[in-house]
C-alpha cells in the first residue's frame, strides 16, 4: 500500500506528537512515518515506502565493546551494517542521501600483530636499562634471568622486560591491538550497494580523556573526533543553500570539520550524538515534510532533530526501553510546544 508522505497527519498539524508506552506494532505493508518502530533494521528497511525517504542519518555500533553490541563479532558486526546499507537503497529516493556517523575502532585487537611491549621510557619503575642487562651478561654468562635481577638489584620482570619487550604479567600473552580504519569499509559497502560517496564530514568532539588524567604505553592520540559519510543515490538533488542562514552557510555548511560538544552524561543510553549533529546533516540536505530514517535510533535524538526542522521521521531500534525513552523525548517536545 503506497502511503501519502507529502501531508503531516492531523495530530501533527495541531503541534501534537504521537506517543507510544509500547513498541509499535510493525503494519503489514509499510512502516509509517513519525512512529518509532521496534525490531531488527534487516527485517524492517525492507517493510519502508520504496523511493520515499530523502535522507537517512544513523550511527550505527562502532564495534567497541558497548553493552548493546556485545553479542557481535566483528565478523557479525560488518555482515550488520553491509545488509543495513544495501537495504537502503531501494528506499531512498533519487537524488537522496545516505549520512552514516562513525568512527574508526582504536583499540582493534590484531592476533597478527607482534606481540612487542612497548619502553615507556618516562614511567619506568626501574632505572635498570636494557644496555645495563646486556652488560651484565656479558660479564656474568651463566647468569639466569633470576641472578641477573638480583646483581642489578631489580626483578626478574625487569630483566625479561629489557632482554624481550615483554611484559610477563599477561601482556606478552595478551592479544595486541591496532588501529581499524573504518571509512575504507564503509565506502566498499556502499558502493556496492549502488551509492556513491558524495562528501565526509569530521566531527571534533570532547577529547574522552580531557577531564581525567591520560597515560598510555604508545604514541596514539586521544578519541576526540569521528566521521560523517554522506553517501548519493543517483537522480536529481535540489541543492537550496538558502535552507540554511548566511551565518550558518558561513560558520558549517561548507566546512568540511564541524565543532561542537559530545554528551556529556550517557545516563540513559550508552552512546547519544548530540542533537546538533542530526539537525546539521538534516538542515544541509533535505526540506520541509520529507522524511528522515534512523535505523538505529536509540534515545530518539534525530527524531527529535527532524520534529524540530519540520520533517516527518521514521525510527527504528531494537532495544525496547531505548524506544521507550525516545517516545518520553518525543512527547517531552509535543509539550513544550503547547
Amino acid at each position: 500500500m503506497a502511503v501519502n508522505y507529502g501531508r503531516l497527519p492531523k495530530h501533527l498539524q495541531n503541534g501534537l506528537f504521537a506517543h507510544y508506552q509500547h513498541p509499535v506494532a510493525v503494519p503489514q505493508d509499510c512502516l509509517l512515518p513519525n512512529s518509532i518502530y521496534h525490531g531488527d533494521a534487516t527485517e524492517l528497511l525492507p517493510r519502508i515506502a520504496p523511493n520515499s525517504v530523502a535522507l537517512s542519518v544513523w550511527s550505527p555500533p562502532y564495534f567497541v565493546g558497548k553493552q548493546y553490541e556485545s553479542h557481535l563479532t566483528f565478523e557479525n558486526w560488518q555482515s550488520l551494517l553491509r545488509d543495513v546499507i544495501k537495504l537502503h537503497y531501494p528506499i531512498i529516493k533519487p537524488g537522496g542521501f545516505l549520512a552514516i556517523n562513525i568512527a574508526d575502532i582504536l583499540c582493534f585487537k590484531d592476533p597478527a600483530m607482534p606481540k612487542v611491549q612497548a619502553e615507556n621510557l618516562s614511567m619506568r619503575r626501574s632505572k635498570v636499562t636494557r644496555e645495563d642487562v646486556l652488560r651484565a651478561q656479558r660479564e656474568n654468562p651463566a647468569f639466569n634471568r633470576y641472578q641477573l635481577a638480583k646483581h642489578l638489584g631489580c626483578s626478574e620482570q625487569t630483566i625479561d622486560r629489557r632482554l624481550n619487550g615483554n611484559n610477563i604479567r599477561g601482556g606478552k600473552y595478551d592479544t595486541q591491538t591496532r588501529v581499524k580504519i573504518v571509512g575504507g569499509l564503509v565506502e566498499e559497502w556502499a558502493e556496492a550497494a549502488g551509492f556513491y560517496p558524495y562528501d565526509r564530514r569530521v566531527w571534533v568532539k570532547d577529547a574522552a580523556w580531557e577531564n581525567s588524567k591520560w597515560s598510555t604505553l604508545s604514541y596514539r592520540s586521544v578519541d576526540e573526533f569521528e566521521y560523517i559519510y554522506i553517501f548519493w543515490k543517483p537522480g536529481v538533488t535540489r541543492v537550496d543553500r538558502k535552507r540554511l542562514t548566511k551565518q550558518e552557510w558561513a560558520d558549517w555548511g561548507y566546512r568540511g570539520v564541524w565543532t561542537f560538544p559530545s554528551v556529556r552524561i550517557n545516563d540513559d543510553h550508552e552512546a547519544k550524538f548530540p542533537v546538533e549533529l542530526p539537525t546539521r546533516v538534516i538542515k544541509l540536505f533535505t526540506d520541509q515534510d520529507e522524511t528522515i530514517l534512523d535505523c538505529f535510533i536509540g534515545s530518539g535524538t534525530s527524531a527529535i532533530a527532524a520534529i524540530q526542522q519540520r520533517r516527518q521521521f521514521i525510527g527504528i531500534e531494537i532495544q525496547k526501553q531505548y524506544i521507550a525513552l525516545a517516545n518520553r523525548k518525543i512527547k517531552q517536545l509535543s509539550q513544550a510546544k503547547t
